[in-house]
């Protein structure tokens, strides 16, 4: 009898098995190693453009702040500005306040008051002199509070007095100065006029 022995056979099998085993395992590693590799560029790619965007965005930003900060200092220049234009306004329309509260003043002190003292404080003006009787104190007040510089006369005190050989009424009287605003703003929206021309 003819013995065949296919251990060989077998083992050649096996071993062609176990090559094509540590192939497939070679290519898997090969193939794994590359999408691996692949995900890591792609996502190291999309980093570095966001990474791009975010050092652009922080560049516009510093601009910004550049521009936001110029934009608040014109702001305050632009107040100051303001603020003194108005100062010049309030004087000039104030500039000649005294006289005419002066001359207001005398047009509306009736005969037989003397006045001794004028004081001036912000729109209040404080009053202070002679009359010869009460009742020429309460003409004063109905003149000064039918004026249109005046108004809200009020009488502090009223005493009798003696000056020289003569009785007098001493007396001190508060008024309000009437500053109209639109009276304050056309003479301010006028022109300077040059003097002399």
């Amino acid at each position: 009898m003819i013995r065949i022995n296919l251990l060989p056979h077998r083992q050649e099998k096996r071993q062609a098995k176990q090559k094509r085993f540590v192939a497939l395992m070679i290519f898997t590693f090969i193939a794994a190693s590359a999408i691996v590799a692949a995900g890591y560029l792609a996502l190291g790619a999309r980093i570095e453009s966001q990474n791009e965007r975010n050092e652009f965005l922080v560049a516009e930003n510093t601009k910004l702040e550049k521009e936001i900060a110029e934009i608040e200092k014109l702001k305050t220049e632009k107040q100051a500005l303001l603020d003194r234009k108005l100062i010049v306004e309030r004087l000039q329309s104030n500039r000649t306040e005294t006289v005419r509260l002066m001359d207001q003043l005398t047009r509306q002190v009736p005969e037989g008051i003397y006045l001794k003292d004028v004081k001036q404080k912000d729109d209040q003006l404080v009053l202070n002199g002679y009359a010869q009787s009460n009742a020429r104190v309460s003409t004063l007040m109905r003149n000064l509070n039918d004026s249109a510089t005046f108004e809200q006369p009020l009488l502090i005190e009223a005493k009798a007095a003696n000056v020289g050989n003569q009785r007098l009424s001493d007396f001190t009287l508060n008024i309000k100065v009437t500053r109209l605003v639109t009276e304050a703003s056309a003479v301010a929206s006028q022109p300077l006029r040059k003097q002399g021309g």
